[in-house]
């Protein structure tokens, strides 16, 4: 009888090199809030990052009228570059709606943009595609 081992799938980004410990990623890059730079956005136009030690928060609007529909506030989770970086350039959460569940995503671009992208996946059998958006924001 042959034994089988699980697998790990790595790339050379997953491997510390010398003495590497754990560090924690700061969110600090990524905390603030960021406004969509097209004005006329019929999708999200806000989104605040707050950190809280090693935890951070999204907090998401979506375009309404008059004012814009607070999506409320999700756990999400801050990304460095590599498995020994520190310091945070991505994000990503996740919102259960009743109708929906979106993923929403971000990167720093030039540290000073964020782009923002969205992946809305249907739930209530209405028939609607599932689909993607990108949006550009800036502090």
């Amino acid at each position: 009888m042959t034994t089988m081992t699980k697998p790990e799938y790595k790339t050379p980004s997953d491997m510390a090199e010398g003495n590497a410990t754990a560090a924690a990623v700061s969110a600090a890059p990524l905390v603030g809030t960021w406004t969509n730079t097209d004005a006329e956005t019929r999708g999200l136009v806000k989104i605040a990052i707050a950190a809280s030690g090693t935890s951070i928060s999204i907090d998401a609007f979506g375009a309404c009228t008059p004012t814009p529909c607070n999506w409320g506030t999700v756990s999400g989770l801050a990304y460095a570059n590599s498995v020994t970086s520190t310091n945070g350039v991505a994000f990503s959460a996740q919102y259960q709606f009743g109708f929906k569940n979106t993923i929403v995503t971000g990167h720093l671009q030039d540290n000073r943009l964020l782009v923002v992208e969205t992946f809305d996946h249907f739930t209530d059998g209405s028939g609607r595609s599932n689909y993607y958006s990108q949006y550009t924001m800036h502090r």
